[in-house]
């Protein structure tokens, strides 16, 4: 009970820290520009801190270990994807999607095509990528608060789905800003600090010899290892062993020892297994079962494994610029060059932090192996410290680690549900009251949670690498090619989301019918469909959009000139001005830096208000 009770406090510790900022942030929230923009007078280096913590999330903070731990090197694309796929929204999208003066990417898409169709698309997809996103984000709090504190796993998702929902409601996007820029740092000290004392731990452990990960052998339990299944798996043995088991083993009922020969071996949830001391470690199918090929980059003999590695990159690079909940912080910017700062600034912070899962799931393969059996990896760095340190420093350690992974969740999750709940306000309820923004955000919490409970055995990694991958192919293309290409009409924008987005959704259900059946070609195209999806969504975009040239707005060169144009000649106009009525006039960057450090400034000017109920037809 011991090491369930230090981690008990530093979850509830967390939780406390976050609604205190949270309540600490409703006293600068008094418009419906603070809930929906955060004024439009962030900095950039609190920006960037509050990016990074919003993207940090379940997947960063368990999944990527846990994905290292199981796959190895072939898992290293992860966080080089995430990390990389900030230098081309750097690159290509940022600055000019903050110039355009759109607020999310809904207004863009009318804003640069002038189509309320391709609005009305846009914000469906923009709700079911959040939606999505928040899955994964509410199965990692289930996932924690059942091994640490032995709570059942609804109990985690649903703390975690109530306490975003009145951080949410608290005030907006600007009480959000100021949550998950503290929780990044919170969360880079949850896993940086037991990351260098855990090394420090391994380079003094007299045995790190023999459990070097170098040796062409399989990881070994050290000590006699009990082990339950909660979901039903296919195990590869790589060298035989005699084990203890309760249940049903290779479609047969066991209770006593049995015999493991080289090969696979089916085993159903609930059934418990006993290996003997140092016995090979059992890996879950297509997983590497032995050292030697862990730290090596992996190949099936038919291309199947240069596919996946190929897609995932394009995933992880190009579904960072189609996130909504991403794109829609650069808003938060006064300008579009406050907006390429920002993104810098968010390269350096995920470089940082991505060093130490790698460390977590390499460490995790020496001295928690059971959970290769299992395949429940992603609680890894939860279980790594109690199983390298003994007593209260391991106990310690471990509750820094859940209350990071904590932030983790939190942060994701109120940065998706905030920006669900934006666009949901303004184009489907369409008033965009404040009071219509704590609606959306209450249906958006609570029918993630429902997902997080029917999908309760998928990788939180994986399922984030899906959603990027919806986003690649839906946003992306409709972002690179609207901000660079005139060429673009609405018609082609709309059946382009529609082949990208539909294809990767059905990629998505095959998978999980899929999942139990066979490791195919099939089984791997639709586990990472990127490599198909958003060429496909490109090439129709183009092809379409060529057929329907006459639909090319008339207004396109002014459009693309307020884009591309430096920020000094004032081109840009916000859209929410001419939407809401928005009184609150962007800072510049000297007085935000300003702000930040609590100098005294004088009363930002106003500007006319605009009558919300005429809106003013896009430029």
């Amino acid at each position: 009970m011991e090491p369930t009770l230090w981690a008990i406090v530093g979850i509830v510790m967390m939780a406390v820290v976050i609604f205190a900022l949270g309540i600490f942030g409703t006293r600068s929230v008094h418009t419906t520009s603070d809930f929906l923009v955060a004024r439009r007078g962030i900095g950039a280096e609190r920006n960037a801190a509050a990016i990074s913590g919003e993207y940090l999330s379940a997947a960063s903070f368990l999944g990527i270990a846990g994905l290292i731990l199981k796959d190895g090197a072939d898992a290293l694309w992860y966080p080089i994807g995430f990390t990389g796929g900030y230098l081309l929204l750097l690159m290509f999208v940022v600055a000019p999607l903050r110039r355009s003066g759109a607020y999310t990417l809904p207004d863009f898409a009318e804003a640069r095509l002038g189509s309320t169709r391709l609005r009305r698309l846009a914000t469906l997809t923009v709700v079911v990528i959040c939606w999505l996103y928040v899955v994964p984000q509410l199965q990692g709090a289930g996932l924690t608060l059942e091994t640490v504190t032995g709570l059942p796993f609804w109990a985690g998702a649903a703390l975690v789905a109530v306490l975003v929902v009145v951080n949410v409601l608290s005030g907006g996007l600007r009480t959000v800003t100021l949550v998950q820029a503290v929780q990044y740092w919170v969360k880079l000290f949850a896993i940086s600090l037991p990351a260098f004392l855990l090394v420090i731990f391994f380079v003094a452990d007299p045995d790190r010899t023999r459990r070097s990960l170098e040796a062409e052998l399989p990881p070994r339990f050290e000590l006699e290892t009990s082990i339950t299944v909660s979901t039903d798996v296919v195990l590869e043995v790589a060298a035989p062993v005699h084990l203890e088991a309760s249940g049903v083993v290779n479609g047969q009922l066991a209770d006593g020892t049995v015999f493991w020969s080289e090969g696979m071996h089916s085993v159903e949830a609930g059934t418990e297994l006993v290996f003997p001391r140092y016995a090979a470690v059992p890996v879950v199918e297509g997983a590497p079962a032995e050292n030697a090929s862990w730290l090596t980059p992996q190949d099936d003999g038919d291309g199947r494994g240069l596919f996946a590695t190929y897609s995932l990159i394009i995933a992880a690079f190009l579904g960072t610029m189609g996130l909504p909940h991403i794109l829609v912080r650069f808003y938060t910017n006064p300008s579009g060059q406050a907006a390429r700062r920002t993104t810098l600034f968010v390269l350096m912070l995920l470089g940082l932090f991505f060093l130490f899962p790698t460390i977590f799931g390499a460490l995790s393969r020496i001295y928690v192996p059971q959970l290769l059996v299992t395949g429940s990896t992603d609680a890894a760095v939860l279980l790594l410290p109690g199983a390298m340190v003994n007593g209260w420093p391991g106990y310690l350690l471990g509750a820094v680690t859940a209350a990071g992974a904590f932030a983790a969740f939190v942060s994701t999750a109120s940065a998706l549900v905030a920006c669900a709940a934006g666009v949901v306000a303004t184009d489907v309820l369409r008033r965009g009251s404040m009071n219509d923004f704590r609606l959306a955000a209450v249906v958006s919490a609570l029918i993630p949670v429902l997902g997080a409970l029917y999908f309760t055995n998928l990788s939180i990694a994986q399922s984030v690498g899906m959603v990027m991958a919806l986003a690649a192919a839906t946003f992306c293309p409709l972002l690179v090619l609207g901000v660079w290409w005139r060429g673009l009409t609405a018609t082609g924008a709309m059946v382009g989301m529609s082949v990208g987005g539909g294809l990767t959704l059905l990629s998505m259900a095959l998978t999980m019918v899929m999942q139990r059946w066979s490791l195919d070609w099939l089984a791997t195209i639709t586990a990472q469909p990127a490599l198909i999806t958003v060429p496909a969504a490109f090439l129709t975009m183009v092809v379409v959009s060529r057929a329907t040239a006459r639909q090319v707005p008339p207004d396109v060169s002014r459009i693309l000139l307020r884009m591309h144009a430096p920020d000094r000649l004032g081109l840009m106009q916000d859209r929410d001005l001419e939407r809401f009525g928005f009184a609150d006039e962007p800072k510049t960057e000297s007085a935000t830096a300003s702000d930040d450090r609590g100098a005294h400034e004088a009363p930002e000017p106003r500007r006319p208000r605009v009558a919300r109920h005429r809106p003013k037809s896009d430029p």
